[in-house]
């Protein structure tokens, strides 16, 4: 798990080496074990006002195509800098005008022992038609769970921070080299 200062420090990294013009504002870089997600907002297309549901999502769909060709060969270097750097794939993504859209990520694969009961549950949402696998079912189900969870996900990543940061002065931790010098200041 990634600690907040990392993420901010990941943050930090990404704001300093994007061309200034590449999104109006980073809206989010996020890291785990396999990658590191950045996502920027762009601008919204212009439209007339009142322009119909319809053609407002065609043109921010265009849009976000547009700027994902346009921008293809920019972020590409931006990644290779940070995977080499960092050791994480790096995928992307754009926010226009409330639409969020990730157009390179990373699917990694999860295994898991399932029980009858819960093996029972992804196969009646791959027959009610919620689900075309059980790999499906479940990432539909984590979805779901992220969904409604966020606070509690949110206290947990804390907690887990405040663990990591109470092992990291334990026994085990590098000594402070203050600490062991002779207080008298003669060598040994």
């Amino acid at each position: 798990m990634i600690t907040n200062e990392q993420n901010e420090k990941l943050r930090g990294w990404f704001a300093g080496r994007l061309p200034d013009d590449l999104f109006e504002e980073l809206t989010d870089v996020t890291a785990d074990r396999e990658e590191i997600t950045v996502i920027g907002r762009i601008a919204a297309p212009r439209l007339a006002e009142g322009a119909p549901a319809a053609e407002r999502k065609a043109a921010v769909e265009a849009r976000i195509q547009e700027f994902r060709d346009r921008t293809r060969e920019t972020r590409m270097a931006v990644a290779r800098d940070a995977e080499h750097r960092f050791r994480h794939k790096v995928s992307w993504g754009a926010v226009c005008d409330g639409e969020r859209v990730l157009f390179t990520h990373v699917a990694a694969p999860v295994m898991t022992r399932l029980r009858q009961p819960e093996r029972q549950v992804l196969d009646t949402l791959i027959a009610a038609g919620v689900a075309r696998s059980r790999s499906d079912a479940l990432a539909w189900c984590v979805r779901l769970v992220q969904r409604h969870t966020d606070d509690w996900l949110g206290e947990l990543r804390e907690s887990l921070e405040h663990v990591q940061r109470v092992r990291a002065q334990g026994p085990d931790a590098a000594p402070d080299p203050q600490e062991t010098e002779d207080p008298s200041g003669d060598a040994p």
